[in-house]
């Protein structure tokens, strides 16, 4: 396939406003009109180290454990953290990206744009916007980077690659049709030579898939269809009516084992999300996680969380990858607290299920699990005309907001949602790209929902410590886990928390006064750490405190004044 080519619509450079001498960037461009190579490679390699002083994919590794191997900032210190800079996004309204940092540079995704802002200042460097795109703004959760390109995709489905030195175009591709009720908010998952990226639309019907694309040139590589169509295997768990729309969005990213080139990727909920009369069986493979071959995109397997799902629960939440030992031997894991409540184990070489458990005391739907991980559901749970109130709520007991793992805490950290909301169904007849979700939920009179981090034992799903939050519960941040014995974390009261790893003994927090929909990130520059969240509408950074060198005083007289 040829990359369809799109004219640039806004390209703006503030070079006056860089911490780097206005000469080097002039010599950058002329290098680039040259042909000649420019700064410093994001390779594969670098993205298989994990986090360190760069923060290079999403979870910050390719298993997303978002655990960080900085320490500067410790359990003894981090009192004295104090805020460095805050960059504004001007048409920002709910930003969702993780941001990524390489070399003292950091890149913040927008709907349909991307800033390069100096990770030590704050100061942009350069900016890309995409103008008149279909559809208008949507989320976005962040940018891809490697070699020398930034990657991200535009809400109505444009993969853009961007110079990473100077924001210029390179090269873009349209891999879904807004006009069949795709849009875009993924964080492209870059690794070896190319870029996975996925689509949303899934509760107004769509059939999802994931796509791969060559990072050269945008070329796509292979695709996987998360529900499939008549004649092929699992089609028989779906009717007819909705095959063909059946949901199954990819908007989260997913993890990558790089020894079995084996790539984990969460999947979303059926269509039509409450109603389940025209879509009978366990409608595959949706609210699932697939194993996929990464050179081809072929299926190695498969595990169903919540099969023929009518409570609106994606299995997008992230797949941490980790080698534990596990009822006596050493084994290839991969585990998930999944939105439907239940926290799930499986062995990531075969797929096989090892357990589960519920990891939030409000659940009602499934009475637990049988010996091969399928729910074993509770009478009178499904959605009704008149509601029936089931928990968790439709927001899920987890959602998208990141675990992370501290290896030497040996403890996985989750945001946990205690809840339940009413559940209403409609039968009216399905029809697709209408907005239509077959009704929905909403919170009972009695509003008690609660969120929580958790620590939980990585293999047994065993609670360890919890700390309860306070606020309004609207919010979707996410973890962070770090080599000083911290976790960093967003809470609804609009605040990043530190707290200690293996206690959960609040240490620090600081307001940033806006909604949190985004995971904290730390990295380091000329040798300091710093610690990142993005909030509604800005960026805060933060570091240790550092007294400011003395100043000699200015002698004056009354007539000097």
């Amino acid at each position: 396939m040829t990359p369809v080519l799109r004219k640039r619509a806004t390209e703006v450079n503030h070079n006056n406003a860089r911490t780097r001498q206005g000469s080097l960037v002039l010599l950058i461009l002329l290098l680039i009109m040259a042909g000649s190579p420019v700064g410093a490679q994001v390779k594969y390699e670098d993205i298989l180290k994990g986090p360190a002083e760069n923060w290079l994919t999403y979870s910050g590794g390719y298993s997303a454990q978002r655990h960080s191997p900085l320490k500067q900032i410790d359990t003894g210190n981090v009192g004295s953290l104090v805020p460095k800079w805050a960059y504004h996004v001007e048409v920002g309204r709910r930003l969702s990206s993780v941001p990524l940092v390489y070399d003292g540079i950091m890149y913040i995704g927008n709907s349909n744009e991307v800033h390069a802002v100096d990770a030590v200042s704050g100061r942009v460097i350069w900016q890309y916007r995409q103008e008149n795109v279909t559809g208008g703004a949507r989320a976005n959760r962040g940018v891809g980077l490697l070699g020398d390109k930034v990657f991200f995709v535009t809400g109505d489905c444009y993969l853009v690659a961007l110079q990473r030195e100077t924001g210029a175009l390179l090269w873009t591709h349209q891999y879904a049709d807004p006009k069949q009720g795709y849009h875009c908010t993924v964080a492209p998952f870059a690794f070896k030579d190319r870029v996975i990226v996925g689509v949303s639309g899934g509760d107004s019907g769509i059939r999802g898939y994931m796509t791969a694309h060559s990072a050269e040139t945008g070329e796509e590589m292979w695709r996987f269809w998360t529900v499939p169509t008549k004649g092929e295997p699992g089609a028989d768990s779906w009717g007819p009516k909705t095959l063909d729309w059946g949901g199954g969005g990819t908007w989260m990213s997913g993890s990558y084992d790089p020894e079995l080139n084996t790539i984990y990727w969460g999947t979303g909920n059926p269509w039509p999300d409450f109603y389940g009369g025209d879509r009978p069986g366990d409608n595959l493979y949706t609210d699932s996680l697939v194993a996929l071959d990464a050179d081809t995109g072929k299926m190695k397997w498969y595990f169903q969380f919540t099969p023929h799902d009518v409570w609106d629960w994606d299995g997008q939440q992230f797949p941490v990858l980790l080698d534990l030992p596990y009822q006596g031997r050493q084994r290839k894991l991969v585990v998930q607290a999944n939105r439907n409540g239940f926290y799930y184990v499986l062995d990531r070489v075969s797929g096989e299920f090892l357990h589960a458990n519920p990891f939030v005391d409000q659940l009602t739907w499934a009475s637990g699990v049988d010996k091969n991980g399928r729910p074993i559901l509770v009478e009178n749970t499904y959605p009704e005309p008149g509601g029936v109130e089931v928990c968790p709520t439709v927001r899920g007991a987890s959602n998208f907001m990141s675990p992370s793992f501290n290896p030497g805490a040996g403890l996985l950290y989750i945001i946990a949602l205690e809840g339940c909301d009413i559940y209403i169904s409609s039968a009216r007849e399905p029809v697709p790209m209408v907005g239509f979700a077959g009704t929905g939920g909403e919170k009972p009179p009695r509003n008690t929902n609660q969120f929580f981090l958790r620590a939980l034992n990585p293999t047994t799903g065993e609670r360890v410590w919890e700390y309860p939050m306070t606020g309004p519960t609207i919010m979707w941040a996410g973890t962070l886990s770090t080599e000083g014995g911290i976790v960093f974390f967003g809470d609804d009261d609009h605040h990043l928390v530190a707290v200690e790893a293996k206690t959960g003994e609040h240490l620090w927090h600081f307001n940033v006064g806006q909604q949190l929909f985004s995971s904290p990130i730390t990295y380091m520059v000329n040798g300091r750490q710093y610690v990142t969240l993005v909030a509604q509408t800005d960026v805060f950074t933060f570091g240790l405190f550092e007294p400011l060198k003395s100043i000699p005083l200015v002698k004056t007289t009354r007539e000097g004044l």
